[in-house]
């Protein structure tokens, strides 16, 4: 029943997800099959999206550089207080 109720969903996300026949025909060379509605219009709306686009890519990379390799040496750091102390788990 699951399974089935799971399928159902990624099915109906997956045909929401992308364009309909018209909504790509209304689109730009290069945006087809993205989403439904119009593409960008202008020379504005490309500069805002790529904005977006380096400043979403931008602090992704840097959120997992600072997850992975956070370069926090000082032993008061709040980290320690959660790593160092055995009960905090129970």
């Amino acid at each position: 029943m699951k399974n089935k109720f799971f399928i159902s969903i990624a099915l109906l996300i997956n045909e929401l997800g992308f364009a309909c026949e018209l909504c790509k025909s209304k689109q730009p060379k290069g945006f087809e099959n993205i989403t439904h509605g119009e593409g960008p219009e202008g020379n504005l709306d490309y500069f805002i999206m790529y904005s977006a686009i380096i400043i979403v890519g931008y602090t992704f990379i840097m959120s997992m550089k600072y997850l992975i390799k956070p370069k926090e040496k000082n032993k008061n750091h709040i980290k320690n207080l959660v790593l160092n102390d055995p009960n905090f788990y129970d």
